[in-house]
């Protein structure tokens, strides 16, 4: 019997998503990355200096190495990225499925619809800091594994797991199910974020949206309660990612 063809179209995509490569540049994030077991690696363009400065590193990954001219960078790079003579193709990081990484409760953070890979990159690095179990993200709308967000993460985006779900509210139904506490940070609640994490009494999802729109009325919710982080005058705001930053020591250091 002939498949469907939305079938045959779907089978496609996941094959060509499990062939995708992308290209991790700079030295912190390339350094990482051939350090991490878990990383495919496929091709490493270096200049004769990131070589030298990465000799233990490329020695130890396996991988030939191309030298390349730093005037003719032959990997294939915007223009205007930073590489400091050092790229290296590989393919996306596979985490496994959520429930895994939760088991015995922490922090977990969901990104509604935080698409700077900067604030992403600075995220992860917060959250690994700080011992977040898991950064969570829809697929769409959200800051993909890239390079640019590998570097700015400066290497947290292969130690810290970094999940996009096809549904962000489902999945923070899973995260209940499995006995998180939602909290959603919202600069309008009336509840302050140390009120919300006395009361959660147990592991909690942290819950941020993007500068300006915030979190979508979908996801505000599906939350079990919205909080702020107060702010010492009458207004404030902060960056997604010093947000998150606060977020996750106030979860670490309040008694609950």
């Amino acid at each position: 019997m002939k498949k469907p063809k939305w079938i045959i179209e779907k089978e496609q995509a996941r094959r060509g998503a499990g062939q995708a490569t992308l290209w991790l540049f700079g030295l912190h994030a390339v350094r990482d990355a051939l350090a991490n077991p878990k990383r495919v690696k496929l091709r490493l363009v270096v200049t004769k200096n990131a070589l030298d400065r990465l000799g233990d590193a490329v020695a130890a990954s396996g991988l030939e190495p191309e030298i390349s001219d730093p005037r003719k960078f032959a990997a294939p790079l915007d223009p205007g990225s930073v590489h400091q003579g050092a790229a290296l193709e590989v393919r996306p990081l596979d985490w496994g499925p959520l429930v895994d990484l939760v088991q015995g409760g922490g922090v977990v953070l969901c990104l509604d619809r935080v698409t700077d890979p900067h604030n992403v990159g600075a995220i992860l690095r917060s959250a690994e800091v700080f011992g977040a179990r898991a950064v969570v993200a829809p697929e769409r709308h959200a800051a993909p594994e890239t390079g640019a967000l590998a570097k700015s993460a400066s290497g947290a985006l292969e130690r810290q797991p970094y999940l996009r779900v096809k549904n962000l509210s489902s999945m923070m139904v899973e995260l209940r199910k499995m006995g998180f506490y939602l909290i959603g940070l919202d600069g309008t609640a009336e509840s302050s974020l140390e009120t919300a994490l006395v009361e959660a009494k147990g592991p909690v999802a942290l819950v941020l949206g993007a500068e300006g729109p915030g979190l979508r009325d979908k996801t505000k919710d599906t939350c079990d309660v919205l909080a702020k982080i107060d702010f010492a005058g009458g207004f404030g705001s902060l960056n997604v990612s010093n947000a998150a930053a606060i977020a996750l020591y106030a979860a670490g250091h309040v008694k609950r």
